[in-house]
């Protein structure tokens, strides 16, 4: 149960319907959002969540989603239920391209998900397309009847291609003659010379001069609008026209046969066609709400079957999308309402944002339980209510004869009979309207009903005896709405556990009421009163001072132990860059001692091949033993003092790149650098870093004159490098430079260039300065072809037009239109 009746209006989430409407594609959605309802059963609002879940991560995700074409075509559908009822070709379109995308969406939903190696990656949203029919031969159907442009086939029936073929015949019959007529006319000098047929009404006639029109025989169908030309069908012509319009009728006909066919056909199939409507309308619906999701930052939260409010940083969207127009955040709630603190009564200054909070609580709870995600933090938690009650604003009515505290009480009534454990209840300014005494007696005696029927509620007030109420009940807890005594204003900040105080006497002195006026009422309402609120504030204020320190030790708790995990992540890669160190000194010093012993070998065997004696010979081994052992210790302090070294390096970075991993650095070895030749004139180079072999022609200091190619340029002889392969032949290169910027303009200016110019009207110079620069642009963006609309009349500009376009190099053709479709009034223009 809802109530009141205009509880949406209350809350703003008629306003949140609209917004949802604007998002949808099709009147298909539109439909579902007004449709859309308060519900209390868990599976289908879970269901609906993890759907519109789905649905976000397929537009942050996916880019190939088929969304092109949401049709509503049931209206078409549902009247060719009726026997001789028939599609028209634009219905029957719409009908195509809308069955394609619901197959195309049964497919998106049901594919498999290969790199997560699971059924589908989206469950909730397959199930709903589980059993939607998809009509793959029906699309076939329509497509042998209608081509890409929506157009029945000349070849949909045998009859109509031989209607469109007689009528193609008869067309060109009728141009023949009349350009023979027209030649005749021409040479007795009835009609200008540069005149063509043209066409009016859908018949083909011939534009003559008013004076001279009896000198051909026939009928006279229309003259200009300057009244110096009539367009007379000659006689010879007439039958043929006439049977031109008997064909088209016959065309028309034949087209109505076809749709007819085709949507008896049609026909047994519209129920199952209509369901998998319903199923592109409920998926334009959860796309419209994803997409209001996304605007608004909200997610699932936590969902559980029970009565529960356990929210971290709620915001209310509609006032977050009206700050974020200013540049402007929201401050976020938190509230938690459980089984053991039912009822939160809020109190604090005027315009400190209580309401805020009572509709903020109202609106995010009714688009959880009508199935929509809601912006507050992910690790919040959130139950179902089975009832939500709101009172709030003036319900003053002349009509009703009702007061606003009439109106209060009538509210109260209704939700006194109908509340019970799973009702929520939101009221603002509770017991208000009324002399304070009696209003806060009954608003007390109303709320220990409430919380005796364990109901749930956020109650607004200023009354110090709900205050105290909340203190001595169980099930009932306050909630204070923070104000900057200082600064003296609202923090908009949601604090339970205290009672708040309305900071009367500080914002009537803000507001600069005499001091006087302030002592006199202090004095009246006693100082017992001014004090309890003074304490009051206190107590709020110490623990907001409190709370603040207990968080900054918790931020300093974490970022003490995110230092300690850094710094035991850098010992261990440190204990792993010494033992790569080592290993590495290891094998230099291997090495070392394997060359030494090799030159030992040398000697030794430099020694037996000079027939030494063998006392030198041993002599010398000992010599050579002794010159092991010196390099071994030598290589052992080497190695001890480069291990320190590196060591100390190495700490030495961990200091000043705490965060970045730090590479091993290499033991130092001695390479021998080979003698590198210097460049001279001959000589085969390339820049360093490239790869074009070129030959120094010349050196002039610390330039050198290079031959890349065909090509020389002056480089510094620093940049250059020997190299041993012979330049090869490059393939001339283009020295045009596009930039992208560039293409992508070249590429809109095509996309809006139009291919026909209109200059009927305009003067000579005029013309031909639009048909230049028309003319200049159509070659830039590569068109073929371009028409030129100058109009019959004198034939003048027709004839500067045609003496122009012979001078310009990209034309290579400028002749009449088809009579068919403007004749000598158009100029086609044919382009390089």
């Amino acid at each position: 149960m809802i109530y009141p009746h205009n509880f949406e209006q209350k809350i703003g989430f008629d306003q949140i319907r609209q917004l949802l409407k604007d998002k949808c594609l099709s009147t298909l959605g539109e439909e579902r959002v007004t449709d859309m309802v308060f519900s209390e059963q868990f599976e289908a609002i879970d269901e609906q969540l993890n759907q519109i879940t789905e649905f976000v991560r397929i537009i942050q995700e996916e880019d190939n989603f088929p969304d092109q074409y949401f049709f509503d075509v049931r209206p078409s559908l549902k009247r060719i239920r009726v026997e001789g009822m028939y599609l028209d070709e634009h219905e029957l379109f719409d009908l195509r391209r809308s069955l394609e995308t619901i197959r195309d969406i049964v497919r998106f939903l049901q594919k498999e998900d290969i790199e997560e190696e699971s059924d589908t990656p989206y469950p909730s949203l397959k199930k709903l397309a589980g059993d939607i029919a998809v009509f793959p031969q029906l699309i076939s159907k329509i497509d042998g009847i209608l081509d890409k442009y929506g157009k029945v086939k000349d070849n949909a029936s045998a009859d109509l291609l031989k209607i469109r073929r007689e009528l193609a015949n008869t067309t060109s019959s009728i141009s023949r003659s009349l350009n023979s007529i027209l030649r005749n006319a021409q040479s007795e000098g009835y009609v200008d010379k540069d005149v063509t047929p043209t066409m009016r009404d859908g018949r083909l006639v011939i534009p003559v001069a008013p004076a001279l029109k009896r000198k051909i025989k026939g009928i006279v169908h229309d003259e200009s609008a300057s009244g110096k030309t009539v367009f007379i069908e000659p006689a010879e012509v007439v039958e043929a026209n006439n049977r031109i319009r008997e064909l088209e009728a016959e065309e028309r006909r034949e087209i109505i046969r076809i749709l007819t066919v085709f949507s008896d056909t049609l026909r047994p199939s519209i129920p199952d066609i209509l369901q998998s409507y319903e199923f592109l309308a409920e998926i334009d619906f959860i796309r419209a709400k994803s997409y209001f999701a996304i605007q608004t930052n909200s997610i699932k939260p936590i969902l559980q079957d029970t009565q529960l409010l356990d929210w971290t940083m709620a915001v209310h969207p509609l006032l977050q999308l009206s700050l974020a127009k200013h540049g402007k955040k929201v401050i976020p709630l938190d509230i938690e309402l459980h089984k053991d603190q039912r009822i939160l009564i809020i109190s604090g200054p005027n315009a400190g944002g209580k309401s805020v909070c009572l509709k903020t609580v109202g609106l995010l709870q009714y688009m959880l339980q009508c199935g929509m995600l809601i912006p507050l933090h992910e690790r919040s938690h959130a139950g179902l209510f089975g009832n939500i009650f709101i009172d709030i604003g003036d319900e003053q009515s002349i009509e009703d004869d009702l007061s606003t505290y009439s109106s209060h009480l009538t509210n109260m009534k209704v939700m006194i009979k109908n509340c019970n454990e799973r009702s929520l209840i939101l009221i603002d300014e509770f017991g208000g309207g009324t002399e304070p005494q009696i209003g806060g007696a009954i608003a007390e005696a109303v709320l220990e009903r409430y919380n005796n029927r364990k109901t749930f509620g956020v109650i607004t007030t200023h009354y110090q005896n709900l205050k105290h109420y909340a203190d001595d009940h169980e099930g009932v807890v306050n909630g204070a709405m923070l104000y900057d005594r200082h600064l003296m204003q609202p923090l908009f900040q949601l604090q339970i556990g205290n009672p708040g105080s309305s900071f009367a006497v500080e914002i009537a002195r803000k507001i600069g009421l005499p001091e006087d006026v302030i002592a006199d009422a202090s004095e009246i309402v006693g100082s017992e009163y001014i004090n309890a609120d003074k304490y009051l504030q206190d107590i709020v204020r110490d623990k907001r001072y409190w709370e603040g320190k207990r968080q900054t030790i918790r931020q300093r708790e974490k970022h003490m132990e995110e230092t300690i995990a850094r710094y035991e992540t850098e010992m261990e890669e440190l204990r792993k860059s010494r033992k790569e160190i080592l290993k590495q000194a290891k094998e230099d010093a291997e090495r070392m001692l394997q060359e030494s012993n090799a030159k030992i070998e040398n000697t030794i065997r430099t020694i037996k091949e000079a027939q030494a004696e063998k006392e030198k010979t041993k002599q010398a081994r000992q010599e050579l033993a002794d010159f092991r052992q010196s390099i071994e210790e030598q290589a052992a302090k080497d190695l001890e003092g480069k291990i320190a070294r590196k060591m100390e390096k190495l700490k030495e970075k961990q200091e000043r790149k705490k965060d970045k991993k730090k590479a091993s650095p290499k033991t130092d070895t001695t390479v021998s650098v080979p003698k590198v030749e210097p460049i001279s004139t001959g000589t085969l180079v390339k820049i360093k870093g490239q790869t074009s072999v070129g030959e120094v022609l010349e050196i002039s200091g610390e330039n050198a004159v290079v031959a890349f190619g065909s090509i020389k340029t002056n480089v510094k002889l620093d940049r250059l490098e020997r190299s041993g392969a012979a330049p090869k032949k490059q393939e001339p290169q283009k020295s045009t430079f596009v930039s992208t910027q560039t293409h992508d303009s070249m590429y809109e200016k095509k996309l809006s260039f139009k291919q026909d110019l209109d200059v009927r009207g305009m003067r000579g110079d005029e013309a031909l300065q639009a048909v230049t620069y028309f003319v200049d642009d159509a070659i830039l963006v590569g068109m073929d072809r371009v028409r030129i609309l100058h109009g019959t009349g004198t034939g003048i500009l027709r004839s500067l037009i045609r003496q122009y376009l012979q001078t310009v190099s990209g034309v290579k053709r400028a002749a009449d239109e088809h009579v068919q479709f403007g004749g000598a009034g158009i100029t086609v223009v044919d382009l390089a």
